[in-house]
């Protein structure tokens, strides 16, 4: 293949997105509309609240999109939109054979001097904080990203966790810290297990690029949270070295709120050099 074959194999540049849809049902015209709109490389979806079979494959693959899901009925769910076709896929988050809960999908994509991998999860909530099972479940699960992360590391290529990681990392990151002090997004066990992610090597992308306070990727349905501008910042694109090597710009994509039956949460894009 001369130069065409390869630049349509390799783009010059990606742009790599995540974003928690909060129900591919419900927000299918708006997804749409997005991808159209945006056109992200590769995007990473959470919270598709469906099984595999029921997802509407054809509509998006439709703008040219490879889709890989892992789903579950009415909960969690997690996806893959991609322009390139991945050379591998993996589901579910190493470390516990009895979690059925879909949370985690990795695809491995083939670029320009190697490959990049790219991950969508949605981290557990942890709500109630005193629950016995729910707040638990969270720890163990960031532990088990932790780990994940590390193994993926020794390989030493470009990594990139992105998705809802239901974490408020600082006191900015929140309208009012002081709201969400006793809350499983903002406790101190949580945001250590954060900074455990970041004390390997990772990166946060839109924290890389900017130092803008506030900047939010979540504004809860109730109380005008929206129109006030009382919103959180939770979801994140966290980067190995060589991922953020060719970090090259980021954005919060926060006009999709004021849409037409909006998802609570907004894209949260990176834009590299692969």
């Amino acid at each position: 293949m001369g130069d065409a074959g390869t630049a349509a194999r390799y783009p010059p540049a990606m742009k790599i997105a995540t974003f928690n849809i909060n129900g591919i049902k419900a927000r299918l015209p708006r997804l749409i509309e997005w991808l159209e709109q945006k056109a992200p490389d590769v995007a990473c979806l959470q919270e598709i609240k469906s099984v595999d079979e029921g997802f509407p494959r054809g509509e998006i693959e439709a703008l040219g999109y490879h889709v890989e899901t892992h789903g579950q009925k009415g909960f969690n769910g997690v996806a893959l939109l991609s322009k390139i076709k991945p050379d591998e896929v993996n589901r579910g988050l190493p470390g516990d054979d009895t979690d059925e809960q879909a949370r985690f999908i990795e695809g491995v994509f083939s670029v320009e001097g190697g490959v990049v991998r790219v991950c969508s999860l949605y981290l557990p909530n942890g709500n109630p904080s005193d629950d016995p099972v729910k707040y638990p479940y969270k720890l163990a699960w960031m532990a088990r990203l932790e780990a994940f992360a590390r193994d993926r590391m020794a390989l030493e290529e470009p990594l990139i966790l992105a998705g809802d990681y239901n974490v408020i990392p600082e006191p900015h990151d929140a309208k009012d810290a002081s709201q969400w002090v006793t809350d499983a997004l903002f406790l101190p066990q949580t945001r250590a297990a954060f900074r455990r992610l970041e004390n390997l090597g990772f990166v946060d992308a839109v924290r890389a690029t900017n130092d803008e306070t506030p900047l939010f990727s979540f504004w809860d349905y109730q109380a005008g949270a929206w129109q006030k501008n009382n919103g959180i910042r939770i979801d994140h694109l966290m980067l190995s070295p060589e991922a953020s090597d060719r970090l090259r710009s980021t954005a919060i994509e926060k006009h999709v709120r004021a849409w037409e039956k909006p998802s609570d949460h907004v894209p949260v894009v990176g834009h590299f050099a692969f």
